[in-house]
């Protein structure tokens, strides 16, 4: 799913929203939760999952072209670690939590 996908469903999903409205709060959540990160704080997100910043140590690389040794500095990569309920769900395939409007039934 695109970040565009998720704000048509959203919409989709709450039509008392204008579309301008969700682009806004998902864009403000992405960016919160960025900011966290790059302050080194930990965002965690309950039955979803927690995000965080991992330190990687300076190291010698390799130039695959060359095998010429090339240092690599030392970089925070981010980190996401999936929460026990999105885990349970994704393992078992179950629906979501949320009841979802019934569809009709196909004419046979």
């Amino acid at each position: 799913m695109t970040k565009s996908e998720l704000i048509a469903h959203l919409a989709a999903e709450n039509p008392h929203l204008r579309q301008p409205d969700i682009e806004l709060i998902v864009a403000t959540v992405f960016e919160e939760i960025t900011a966290a990160l790059t302050r080194g704080d930990r965002v965690e997100l309950r039955g979803f999952g927690a995000f965080s910043a991992k330190k990687r140590d300076p190291r010698t690389g390799r130039n695959p072209r060359t095998g010429a040794a090339v240092p690599v500095e030392g970089k925070a990569v981010p980190y996401f670690k999936p929460g026990k309920e999105l885990r349970e769900r994704v393992n078992d395939g179950s629906a979501p939590a949320a009841p979802r409007p019934a569809r009709a039934a196909a004419s046979s």
